[in-house]
């Protein structure tokens, strides 16, 4: 099925909402039916399933709350729907906002769980149900410096960052394990457009990117089956900066 990802079940996690839902609209214009993952948007997410099928593929809806351990089975209940899973998008996380001082253990255990035990979890059992197929975890292009403002999001994305590459090796042959790694796309929580724009000279090529980008990335690794434990850095040339001494506005 190399060049062509028509007909393929895909699981993206967090897709109801920002950058999850680019992924999985993009993938499902490609011919994918998707199951959307979410934990709170339920209007959102069937908003989007129903947006999907539109275009003549299917999708399916499921909920769960990483949060609370609602990983456990989540692959077996979502191919008992799909009829099988052939690549999984790992894209939901959270995103708290501590600094070094402020951090707190349970602020950095909390991230780790979410944004790298969760993610693992699923690809582990994805691995063991489904023997093969892709994996995509969503990075950081921070993990390549620091963000001093999320201190404890970035060391989950971190602990991700090294897991993705062990499980790459493990997994082989029959399971391809790949990730991106977005710089400045859509503006944080709190944050408008301006924001982006004040950040614009931060990046090598002075611009922001769009969901769409990332969603292209996706795109071109489920496509290739010659791609494993690469890290596509979709963020302008952000990760060449040093983040820790690079300029910031705020």
């Amino acid at each position: 099925m190399s060049g062509s990802i028509k007909g393929r079940n895909i699981l993206v996690t967090g897709a109801a909402q920002r950058i999850g839902r680019e992924i999985a609209l993009n993938l499902a214009k490609e011919g994918a039916n998707i199951a959307i993952h979410y934990r709170k948007s339920e209007e959102d997410a069937v908003a989007l399933a129903r947006e999907i099928e539109g275009l003549g593929v299917k999708a399916w809806i499921a909920r769960a709350d990483f949060e609370q351990n609602e990983y456990d089975g989540f692959i077996e209940r979502v191919a008992a729907v799909a009829g099988t899973l052939d690549a999984i998008i790992n894209n939901a996380s959270i995103f708290t906002q501590r600094n070094l001082a402020g951090l707190t253990l349970y602020d950095l255990v909390r991230n780790i769980h979410v944004n790298a035990w969760a993610p693992f979890e699923l690809g582990r059992d994805f691995k063991k149900m489904m023997k093969r197929g892709h994996i995509i975890n969503i990075l950081d292009s921070r993990t390549s410096g620091y963000d001093w403002s999320h201190v404890g999001y970035i060391m989950g994305k971190l602990v991700l960052t090294e897991l993705t590459r062990m499980i790459a090796v493990d997994y082989g042959p029959d399971v391809l394990v790949n990730s991106i790694a977005p710089g400045l796309i859509l503006p944080p929580p709190g944050k408008d457009e301006e924001f982006l724009k004040r950040m614009d000279r931060t990046v090598p090529l002075k611009r922001h990117g769009a969901p769409r980008d990332i969603a292209d990335a996706a795109l071109f690794i489920l496509k290739s089956e010659f791609l494993t434990g690469a890290v596509i850095h979709v963020d302008g040339g952000m990760h060449l900066m040093d983040y820790g001494h690079g300029p910031h506005p705020d």
